[in-house]
């Protein structure tokens, strides 16, 4: 089985590339720091020396760097069983108050990177008939938060782009599912002092993803909400 990753270096995106490696998965992945993608790749061989893992330099906001990390995978994988849209772009601000370029930076990331990905490996499923696209949206899409107003817009265009996605690959036996974390311990939270049983952790989402890819070939699971027992920090 052949998994696409995007943003795996760090947080939910490296949990989920751990657990994948562990099942046997060959991976190809995409995080902006190359010294972290070299990490990263000896991290996963060391888990299962005989797949075949790439990790590939790209800013999922330019497409032409996306355009790349897509022939890049062709040309090691004839099939792509598992997309995992996982880059995302967070920047609290109030909508008011942020600069104007803000919304379109983080639409750059959490909306248009996934849009482009999606139709280009969602085409090579279309063609299998079969696949699995994942993206990791956020609770944000269903309640926006105030502090992060641009990023509650993009998570919910992301969350309707799932949809639409569904609605359109399920007559090909392709399955699409969203996950929406809540407050989730990875780097954006470092330095903070808040215990880190208030917050989800990247391997229960890791878990999660795990889950929808070993599901019966008949089921799919559309949304999967995951919260902090004691409410959002």
């Amino acid at each position: 089985m052949n998994a696409v990753i995007t943003g795996a270096t760090k947080g939910m995106g490296r949990a989920i590339a751990v657990k994948l490696a562990r099942q046997g998965y060959d991976l190809a992945f995409c995080a902006r720091n190359e010294a972290e993608i070299a990490r990263l790749k000896d991290e996963l061989l060391s888990i299962n020396n005989q797949a075949t893992v790439i990790g590939f330099p790209a800013d999922c906001a330019k497409k032409q760097q996306l355009e790349q990390f897509v022939n890049l995978v062709q040309q090691h994988f004839k099939q792509v069983d598992v997309l995992i849209n996982n880059a995302g772009m967070y920047v609290p601000a109030t909508l008011l108050d942020e600069d104007d370029d803000i919304l379109n930076q983080q639409l750059a990331v959490n909306l248009l990177a996934p849009y482009y990905l999606s139709k280009q490996f969602g085409k090579i499923m279309r063609s299998w008939r079969r696949g699995h696209i994942i993206n990791i949206v956020s609770v944000a899409a269903l309640n926006p938060v105030t502090r992060a107003g641009s990023y509650s817009v993009t998570k919910a265009a992301l969350l309707s782009l799932t949809k639409a996605l569904r609605q359109e690959l399920m007559p090909h036996g392709i399955k699409v599912t969203a996950i929406l974390p809540g407050s989730t311990l990875t780097d954006s939270w470092k330095g903070t002092e808040i215990p880190a049983e208030r917050f989800v952790q990247a391997e229960d989402v890791a878990l999660a993803v795990s889950g929808c890819l070993t599901m019966s070939v008949g089921c799919n699971v559309d949304e999967i909400i995951i919260q902090p027992v004691k409410g959002e920090v």
